[in-house]
């Protein structure tokens, strides 16, 4: 699939024959290449089970958790980007208020989570087959008028695809649209399948009593450095598996501590490995196929990842699978912008990983109908095959296929819109 070296490997080594240095030993650049490639934590999640009659006390003490967590993770070497609190489903705690009570109520949590520097998820919309729509419209309201909070709807579970729920969804899509430049829906996904303990927003939610945390990665860097000069598709795979388990494992092990110290149960980690602006999944498995991302060999990477992702024997949680958020990754952006990825590419990466379609870009004449058979897709295709998947749709008011987006959430990447297919 790739030279047995990788060009610049190749050079060093042919410089140091020349001027009479040995090289270093294969397992000693790798060494090397494993302290480079540190994870960040992008995600220290507490999970709450929330109660409206003392909800501030259990805020202050969730933050408490997450502010102790992040010292110690830091103190270890770890970058923490975020710190969140994740709810129960929040129809369990609105459902004798009325809809502008329960909006009212989230205001006052949003407010609490923009004083605090946290966000928040408040669970899924329709946690139960047969749930009201109002939910739906319910958890579009609370989005639209609020910064820091998230939710989602759920679309499939163990009884199959729930229609109503799909439709539902891509109505709550279309509602979020019209928010500034239609950054709403990034706080919003259609969930199949997903579990909770999750600490990746929008889909994280709680089950049961509550007082865990867990923990997120963005570790597409070690990815990247894994496939690095990989000679095949096995020494990849168990090259990532070597490098990525090293680092979980020290996770880990802080996590267990803030358990032990704390008294809040440590859930796992999530292994997902996350990409940012500054470290791409997209160009992680270019280093693999050595082709553009969305030419062939391209599934064959997300397979790699995960079946490296899924050997690690740390405590894991959530997904813990391949997340390809075309919007939180450079090289992935690229790609869409250049028409290599398309919806059905990303349906069909999924068969073999996680996430679905994540932050996927539209032109904002997209209609309810098409996001209604965008979303049943990927709710079908986790029924199918028993797999967490979710579909965060964000299309643009005001544009169309070959327009530029104009987003200014720091974590987004402008692209150019593409043509539905």
């Amino acid at each position: 699939m790739r030279p047995v070296l990788g060009m610049a490997t190749a050079i060093v080594a042919a410089i140091l024959l020349f001027t009479g240095v040995e090289a270093p030993p294969a397992h000693a650049q790798q060494t090397a290449a494993a302290q480079e490639a540190k994870p960040k934590i992008r995600a220290i999640t507490a999970f709450l089970n929330l109660d409206r009659s003392q909800y501030e006390q259990q805020v202050a003490d969730a933050f408490a958790l997450l502010k102790r967590a992040r010292t110690t993770f830091e103190s270890r070497g770890f970058e923490v980007q975020t710190i969140r609190i994740a709810t129960q489903p929040f129809p369990e705690y609105t459902k004798d208020l009325s809809a502008a009570q329960a909006v009212a109520f989230f205001l006052k949590l949003d407010a609490l989570a923009e004083k605090n520097k946290f966000i928040l998820a408040i669970g899924p919309a329709m946690p139960n087959a047969g749930d009201s729509e109002a939910q739906a419209d319910l958890l579009a309201a609370v989005l639209r008028g609020t910064k820091n909070i998230s939710g989602s709807l759920v679309v499939a579970g163990e009884d199959g695809v729930r229609w109503p729920a799909v439709g539902a969804a891509a109505r709550v899509i279309k509602k979020l649209e019209d928010t500034p430049r239609s950054e709403g829906n990034f706080r919003f996904a259609a969930v199949a399948m997903v579990p909770p303990m999750s600490p990746f927003f929008p889909a994280a939610y709680n089950e049961g009593f509550g007082h865990q945390f867990a923990v997120g990665l963005e570790s597409a860097n070690v990815v990247e450095a894994a496939f690095r000069g990989a000679p095949d598709l096995a020494a990849a795979r168990q090259r990532l598996t070597d490098m990525l388990g090293t680092q979980a494992f020290d996770v880990q092990h802080v996590a267990e501590r803030v358990d032990m110290e704390t008294g809040w149960r440590f859930a796992g980690i999530d292994l997902s490995p996350a990409p940012g602006k500054s470290a791409s999944i997209g160009a992680a498995m270019e280093e693999l196929t050595q082709q553009p991302f969305g030419s062939s060999g391209t599934l064959t990477a997300a397979a790699t990842i995960t079946a490296a992702i899924k050997a690690l024997g740390v405590k894991q949680t959530g997904y813990s699978g391949l997340m390809l958020p075309v919007l939180e990754d450079p090289r992935l952006a690229q790609r869409w912008s250049e028409g290599r990825i398309a919806v059905d590419a990303l349906l069909a990466y999924s068969a073999v990983c996680a996430t679905g379609l994540d932050t996927v870009p539209l032109p904002g004449d997209v209609t309810e109908e098409q996001l209604d058979l965008m979303i049943g897709d990927m709710a079908s295709l986790a029924f199918k095959w028993h797999k967490p998947l979710t579909a965060r749709l964000l299309p643009v008011a005001g544009k169309q296929a070959g327009d530029l987006t104009a987003f200014t959430d720091p974590t987004l990447v402008n692209v150019t819109l593409q043509v539905l297919k």
